[in-house]
């Protein structure tokens, strides 16, 4: 008689947690097709070198056929050029090259493309498929030269993202435990060993880089530092919100630090070759942070360095100011249960038990069963991910 209410029981409870799942689904595939479905450029910008008609035009007729794809300006030479590109305000410099006065011109300079792949792999062949037609166009070939190539060891450029991919996974897969299986620890404790956590995270991640993969061949104390600083800020933000959002933190942490974070760090495609939305958050996520952190760091001299470093500092002061937000709703919480606590233990000692006593002490053990098995759901959702 009691299999009917207790299978349709555990149904509706299958059901219920059949939602975190379906709702991961819809949102990774709005977050990754809607992001990598069809890169395309927009507003990406590109030099021509020279000062001449001949530059003046060709700019000119590239802004307007490309209809808002590119960005075309004229730089006097090819040392303007190469620093624009070591700057990363431009994504490559064509010089045209010399058209032969004569059938007999002999060795005649040939059109050349200057490029950073280390700035982003994927917009450099976005501007190397342009202006290989270009190039045809004039009937010669196209010479690319690369002013800022990657480490042999990311031969992609994408090394880089990879790590990112790494250190969040293990953020965030730790914030389930120390959320759900110490929930019952101090806040301070819970902090301390996020605290603890994101270091072994961010070494993990730098052996990873450094000796094992050879992603970076050198300032790997950098990309620690960098990985340390969002690893921190993953946990500590997970962490604070654990308190608020419970079994649901784990979705919540996907939304933040996978959905939205992986599609808009310019890992893969930069906010050039991808749509408005995702290309905006580029400008102060923390996985844009990292990933753009240590290009700069590694590739580029340092260059806006401090602007990266800026935006994973301030997730990691978030994450600290949303932990003490938390500790202190737990406190507040944590008195008046300890009041009713005090009060039902008077009551006992001081009553003889009864039949709805009983009934009451099972309903508790039923209650702590259900958040035992939230919490271990929990952690498995977050692993099982």
């Amino acid at each position: 008689m009691s299999a009917g209410p207790t299978t349709k029981g555990a149904l509706r409870h299958v059901l219920g947690h059949l939602l975190t799942p379906l709702l991961m689904c819809v949102g990774m595939g709005l977050a990754y097709l809607g992001a990598f479905h069809a890169p395309e450029p927009h507003h990406l910008r590109v030099d021509i070198v020279g000062s001449g008609p001949q530059a003046q035009v060709l700019a000119q007729t590239l802004q307007d056929k490309g209809a808002g794809a590119l960005d075309v300006r004229t730089v006097p030479d090819r040392a303007t050029a190469t620093a624009s590109l070591r700057e990363r305000s431009s994504f490559g410099a064509y010089l045209p090259g010399e058209a032969p006065s004569a059938p007999a011109a002999g060795n005649v300079a040939r059109p050349e493309l200057l490029v950073a792949s280390a700035s982003s792999d994927t917009s450099a062949m976005a501007v190397e498929k342009v202006f290989t037609k270009v190039a045809a166009a004039q009937g010669q070939p196209l010479k690319v030269t690369d002013v800022a190539p990657v480490s042999s060891g990311d031969p992609t450029g994408q090394g880089v993202f990879f790590l990112l991919v790494t250190l969040s996974i293990g953020s965030y897969a730790a914030v389930a435990v120390i959320g759900g299986a110490g929930a019952v620890l101090p806040m301070r404790i819970r902090a301390l060993l996020a605290a603890g956590m994101s270091l072994i995270v961010s070494l993990v991640g730098t052996a990873f880089a450094g000796p094992l993969f050879h992603l970076v061949d050198h300032g790997l104390g950098g990309v620690w530092a960098m990985s340390w600083l969002y690893s921190a800020g993953i946990l500590l933000i997970g962490v604070g919100l654990h308190t608020f959002l419970k079994r649901w933190t784990t979705l919540g942490v996907m939304v933040l630090f996978v959905m939205l974070n992986f599609t808009s760090s310019g890992g893969i495609y930069r906010p050039e070759l991808q749509p408005g939305f995702f290309g905006s958050l580029h400008a102060f996520w923390n996985g844009a942070g990292f990933v753009e952190g240590v290009r700069d760091h590694v590739y580029f001299g340092g260059h806006a360095l401090g602007d990266n470093l800026l935006v994973l500092a301030l997730w990691l002061l978030a994450g600290i100011a949303l932990t003490v937000t938390a500790g202190l709703t737990e406190a507040r919480r944590r008195t008046p249960a300890a009041a009713a606590s005090a009060t039902n233990t008077q009551a006992v000692v001081s009553t003889p038990s009864t039949p709805a006593d009983a009934a009451k002490d099972r309903t508790n053990a039923d209650t702590e069963r259900e958040r035992a098995q939230e919490t271990e759901e929990e952690m498995e959702e977050a692993v099982g991910v």
